[in-house]
Formats: C-alpha cells, structure tokens, sequence
C-alpha cells in the first residue's frame, strides 16, 4: 500500500500515479510480455503480473481496465480458490459494474472462516455499501474492520471513513 510521508495509507483510487516508479513498471511490463509469449496456460505470478500491469498502463484509476482486472481475477481465483483473491475480485467488480455488484460477491464470502478476522472483508464491504448510500451499515463495517486491524493507521483511516458515515447520517459520534 503507498503510503504519504507521514505513514498514512493511500487508498489505490486516491494515489497519484504520476509518482509511481516508471523504470520499474517498464521492466515488469517487459517481463510479462516475455512471460505471455512463451505461452501455454498462464499461471499464478503472471496472472498477478497481468492484473498489476492493468493499473500500471493506465494514468488514472478511471482509465484503469476493470473488467479485465475482474476477469485476471476470475482466472486467480480458479487457480488458486482464494478467498482473499475473490474479495478482491469483487472490488474490481464493484468499481467495473457498481457497488452492488462487488456486495453481492463479498456476501457470499462473509462467512468464509479464513475471512473470519480479515479486515479488509468488512473494509470493502463498507466501501461498497457507503458508495449505495447506506451510511449507517457502512460505518458499523468500517468500525469492525477497524477492530479487527493490527495496524494503527489503517485503524484511523477505518475510524475517520466510520466518522464520516455518522456524521452524514447526522449520527456523529
């Protein structure tokens, strides 16, 4: 995760890319291509590559290919049958076909027990269901995923997006 120069996390769709490392990106893209053309079934790091050179070639986050980024993810997950790459096939899906969308594929993760303490679980839930305008049970997962993270500036992050939903639902805590 990108971080500022105090520490705070930086959440993918609010970095600015224009910092990312370009030398790097270039080489990771030359790897892949190589990796792609010498064919056969792509397997597990180069799905991964594939997925990381979507956000790589795009400027913004709204230039970013996600429905090719849902699909890369589809195919890690058939591979791996990963939970924690399903939850993050729904964000692709929320962001590529709306909140409503991702939801329905993290719901049928929630009781996963592998997901049972996985912050980012109830992190994206809320996310998802903040963005359908339902404040009252976004800030209730962003608090969960609050109390489930170790790290205490994730922790703030989660806070400040829970203070938010209650203070647009006049419910300021």
């Amino acid at each position: 995760m990108m971080r500022t120069e105090a520490g705070e996390p930086v959440r993918l769709l609010d970095q600015n890319r224009a910092l990312w490392d370009r030398l790097l990106i270039q080489r990771g893209l030359t790897a892949l291509r190589r990796a792609e053309a010498s064919g056969g079934t792509p397997g597990l790091y180069v799905l991964q590559a594939a997925i990381a050179a979507c956000h790589a070639r795009a400027s913004t986050p709204g230039e970013t290919d996600w429905n090719r980024i849902a699909a890369l993810y589809e195919t890690l997950a058939q591979t791996t049958e990963s939970p924690i790459v399903r939850l993050n096939q729904a964000v692709a899906i929320s962001i590529a076909h709306g909140p409503q969308a991702g939801l329905d594929l993290v719901d049928t993760l929630a009781s996963d027990p592998a997901l049972a303490t996985y912050p980012y679980l109830p992190s994206a839930r809320g996310d998802f269901l903040e963005r359908l305008g339902r404040l009252n049970e976004a800030r209730a997962e962003f608090e969960r995923a609050a109390s489930l993270t170790k790290n205490s500036r994730e922790k703030a992050l989660l806070l400040a997006r829970a203070h938010t939903c209650a203070v647009a639902t006049g419910n300021d805590v």
